[in-house]
Order: structure tokens, then sequence, then C-alpha cells
């Protein structure tokens, strides 16, 4: 019988391997929408970041539990990229505007470690290490993108 710790657990990985698959596809969207080679590199790199975060996530997950596909999305996140295609295409791929919605996605992303980190007793140890050391790399992410969203 499973325990509300090992319930919790593979709840929070389902979580946070679907919204780094949001990550990904919006990362590589950024990719494709700016003109910039430097920012297209640092986008690729954050795509990749978080093809990393899932696969390391997936390897937790009991081959008993059913795992998110890895190109499975939340429907939120579809609407993130729909709105960043959209955004780009108005402001002609204006690298502002597209720092500030990778900053958006980087937010919801954080948000979500931050809500699977609520309640930590109720997570394995093993994960809990997983998803604090994620988060802060995010969060890493995160500042890096803001500050070059400040520059701009």
């Amino acid at each position: 019988m499973e325990t509300v710790k090992e319930v919790k657990s593979v709840d929070a990985l389902k979580e946070l391997i679907v919204i780094n698959n949001d990550r990904y596809e919006g990362y590589k969207t950024a990719s494709k929408e700016t003109k910039d080679p430097d920012y297209k590199a640092l986008f690729a790199e954050f795509s990749l970041q978080s093809k990393r975060f899932g696969d390391e996530l997936r390897k937790l997950i009991p081959f008993t539990e059913e795992t998110p596909d890895r190109d499975e999305t939340k429907a939120s996140g579809k609407i993130y990229r729909v709105w960043m295609d959209v955004k780009a295409a108005l402001t002609a791929n204006d690298t502002k505007s597209i720092l500030a919605s990778c900053e958006f996605g980087e937010d919801v992303a954080l948000k979500t470690y931050n809500d699977v980190l609520e309640e930590p007793e109720e997570i394995s140890s093993e994960l809990l290490e997983l998803i604090k050391k994620q988060r802060a790399e995010l969060q890493k992410s995160h500042d890096l993108i803001k500050a070059k969203r400040d520059m701009v």
C-alpha cells in the first residue's frame, strides 16, 4: 500500500516534469523568435537545462507509475508559447519583449517548484534534495534573464 508521502512525491514529480516540458518548449520558441546569436545560445542552453531536469525527475518515478509524456505540457504552457509567438510577431522580434516573456515563464516555473516545496515533509528526501538543487539553478536562470531584460 502506498503511503501519503509516496503519492505526494509522485504527484510532485509529475507536476515538475510537465513544467520543465513547458519551459523546454518555451525556450525553443524564444530561440526561434530572436535574431541575436547570443540569445539564441542562451535560450538553447536553458531549453536543454529543462530537458535535463525532466530526465532527472523521470528517473525517480516508480516503475509502476505512469509518467507524463516527454512532450506533455500544461494548457497554460501552450497558452504561454502562443502568447510569445503573437507578441514576437507584433513587436518584430523585439528582444526586450522576448526576454520579458522568458522571465514570465521562469516565474511560472519557480512558482511550481515553490508550491511543491511548501510541504517538504510530504516528499521523499531524495526527491527533496533534487528539487532544491533544480530550484536553485532555476533561480540563477531567472535572475540572468531578468538582468538581461533590464539591460535592454
